[in-house]
């Protein structure tokens, strides 16, 4: 077994702001709102290699994923919502629920090759598009925020997970 992701969660996803921003990203002007403010949590993110969030008090598991732009060759980097399971981190293409998939599941379909910054920690990772097992993990996402279930209600796109593993 791979040495496992650290992890930087602090809070609770029970709480009640945690309660209040998930009522909130399940709406489409707060799904919209989240995408506003996504630029900023991305510096903080930045600046901390992801040990620091506007989102960790709501004790959400935050990374930022960085891979290279299919078409650019650029690095585009993402903060995320990831979901732990010891040495294999497994992150949604969700969107908030938009009609099409975000540009960075294109850019793993291209090239699998990707680092992760999480926990002041970065790690290079090599992406996998999880085909089976998918309503299970689904499920576990939820479990970190049921918002998951109204985004997958608001397209009819297949939601992309991936598996990111240590290279």
């Amino acid at each position: 077994m791979a040495e496992e992701f650290p992890k930087r969660q602090w809070g609770s996803n029970t709480n009640f702001l945690a309660r209040l921003a998930t009522k909130l990203a399940s709406t489409e002007p707060g799904s919209w709102l989240i995408r506003k403010v996504t630029p900023v949590d991305r510096v903080i993110l930045e600046r901390t290699d992801a040990k620091y969030t506007l989102l960790g008090p709501i004790g959400a598991p935050v990374m930022l994923l960085t891979t290279i732009g299919r078409k650019s060759g650029e690095p585009r980097t993402q903060p995320l919502l990831c979901l732990h399971d010891g040495d294999t981190i497994y992150v949604i293409g969700s969107n908030f629920g938009q009609q099409h998939h975000p540009a960075w599941t294109t850019n793993l379909l291209a090239n699998p090759n990707a680092t992760v910054a999480i926990a002041g920690q970065r790690i290079p990772v090599r992406a996998a598009l999880v085909e089976s097992d998918k309503d299970a993990l689904f499920t576990r996402f939820i479990e970190i925020t049921s918002a998951y279930s109204v985004y997958r209600t608001r397209t009819t796109r297949d939601l992309r997970i991936f598996a990111l593993t240590r290279t």
